[in-house]
């Protein structure tokens, strides 16, 4: 696994790097922080996969997927960020909310990502209600729209 520098002092959230008293070099931890919160603040990940690109631009933001390898190996779940010509790692957080952009889908962390399935639309039964169908397949396009529900599987 590839990890820039190990933060001896770190916020609990996201893993910001925090200043000591008379700490050396203080620009690079700033830019690190400033770094992870730029890639962070949109809560959007452009990918989920297993490995890292062959190329990234700086500020790149990747979830990685198991089984991760290469540069990620050992970093399943975690956010990747290109920060510096490397690989940062943010570990998810119970709550966390994110967009994967690759897949246009709303992911949520609840002891690993979960996504929404959209149900089936209705098409068979003893009684046909045309409007109530109409409306469950608006309710599923517009949840759709919203990238709550993924695209149709298939």
């Amino acid at each position: 696994m590839s990890q820039p520098v190990i933060f001896s002092s770190a916020t609990p959230n996201i893993g910001l790097p925090l200043l000591s008293s008379g700490q050396a070099q203080k620009e690079f931890f700033i830019n690190q922080a400033l770094g992870i919160l730029d890639a962070l603040h949109r809560n959007t990940v452009s990918a989920s996969q297993p490995a890292p690109p062959a190329t990234a631009d700086e500020g790149a933001c990747l979830r990685v997927t198991a089984p991760a390898t290469g540069a990620w190996a050992g970093c399943e779940d975690h956010i990747a960020i290109r920060i510096g010509e490397d690989w940062h790692f943010v570990a998810p957080r119970e709550g966390m909310r994110l967009l994967d952009s690759g897949a246009d889908q709303t992911l949520f962390y609840a002891a690993g990502w979960q996504s929404a399935e959209a149900p089936p639309v209705p098409a068979a039964g003893t009684v046909i209600d045309s409007e109530a169908r109409a409306t469950l397949s608006q309710l599923i396009q517009a949840l759709r729209t919203l990238a709550i529900l993924g695209p149709v599987a298939g």
